[in-house]
């Protein structure tokens, strides 16, 4: 339910999510040279010999197409996607449908500098990089493996050399928290970022070995996350971290920002997106899920068609649909913009539509509202 206001409702984008997602993640192949403490895929060191073949793959990219304007923008993921032999003519294939595409490669030895020039050759709009640690100790000790701290500053450093936008994805969880602030000057310091992305961990894969912030604790880290968005030199945002846009209207209402200057921050882009709404996952073997943090498998690009599913599946409809969630976040007056990470819920509970325990909010108190 959104409480109206006397400004237009920000609930309401001029992209329908329930129609087209804003990304398509892809992950290309469960082969991957590193061994993360909270790998969502559980990567191995080789291949599932069943992964989408190169033809397999050419007519599932084709089906993005069928979305209609706007497009998704497609991000390669895995995995390493580096690992695949056939990984530049399939970026070829997708700019040739028309579509963007960033990748989010692993750091093996696989990403060199020469890999990067390829990627931008080939036309990738931009890379994502993970960091976990501000220094080489602490984000070694994330990635299992040594020398991928430095491995990831050369990438980036590189990247700032070819005018290559990054985004920075960085893991928040126990082990990590108290290191945010040193990463994020590091990240100010060293080499041009277009973003950077905390993700508020989630106990599935290998992360289930790892310790999730508390709720309270997520609240001040978000609160300091919006503070810092407003002076950053480059864009600063939450993964599976929806409560934040509540953080942020509060903020916004409570410093006497206007609905229209709101419109233009980055945390607005962001507003409705959410597992399954805007989002859309593929697997290696060619499944569909909501998301890549979200395991309920609703059909495969093999056998039908991701439009249909996207748009048509009693699991994607529901998820569509803020009205059908369960508990606090039914009831919550930023349903829409926020709607609870449904990953999350469903990682608790077993129930993708139940409470995100992560949001401790009760419904009906804000004292600024939703406009």
């Amino acid at each position: 339910m959104v409480v109206a206001g006397t400004t237009p409702n920000m609930s309401r984008m001029a992209h329908d999510f329930s129609k087209n997602p804003l990304l398509v993640y892809w992950e290309m192949t469960q082969a991957c040279g590193l061994a993360c403490k909270h790998c969502r895929a559980e990567a191995m060191p080789k291949a599932n010999p069943l992964e989408l073949n190169t033809e397999e793959s050419k007519r599932f990219l084709k089906q993005l197409v069928d979305f209609g304007n706007p497009l998704p923008h497609l991000i390669l993921t895995g995995g390493d996607p580096l690992s695949r032999k056939d990984i530049y003519p399939l970026i070829d294939y997708a700019n040739g449908l028309g579509l963007e595409v960033s990748i989010t490669p692993s750091a093996t030895p696989e990403l060199t500098n020469e890999a990067i020039d390829k990627l931008k050759a080939h036309g990738i709009q931009s890379l994502g990089l993970s960091l976990d640690g501000s220094c080489a100790e602490k984000h070694d000790n994330i990635r299992a493996v040594p020398g991928t701290f430095e491995r990831t500053m050369e990438a980036a450093r590189h990247c700032g050399r070819l005018g290559l936008p990054i985004q920075v994805n960085t893991l928040v969880a126990e082990e990590t928290a108290d290191d945010l602030p040193a990463i994020y000057e590091l990240l100010r310091t060293s080499f041009p970022v277009m973003r950077w992305s905390l993700f508020m961990l989630i106990s599935v894969g290998r992360g289930k070995a790892l310790n999730e912030v508390s709720p309270e604790e997520g609240e001040r880290i978000m609160r300091w996350v919006f503070d810092l968005s407003m002076h950053s030199p480059f864009a600063v945002k939450t993964t599976e971290a929806p409560s934040y846009r509540r953080i942020a209207i509060d903020k916004m209402r409570s410093s006497g920002m206007a609905t229209p200057e709101m419109k233009t921050t980055s945390v607005y882009k962001g507003f409705q997106i959410r597992d399954g709404h805007g989002i859309v996952f593929v697997s290696n073997l060619g499944e569909v899920y909501p998301s890549g943090f979200l395991p309920l498998h609703c059909g495969n690009v093999r056998t039908g068609s991701l439009v249909d599913v996207y748009r048509n599946s009693d699991t994607f409809r529901a998820l569509h649909s803020p009205e059908q969630f369960h508990g606090k976040c039914g009831n919550c007056e930023y349903s829409h913009i926020c709607g609870g990470s449904r990953a999350r819920a469903f990682a608790y509970t077993g129930d993708a539509l139940g409470t995100d325990p992560f949001c401790p909010y009760e419904p009906g108190t804000s004292v600024t509202g939703v406009a």
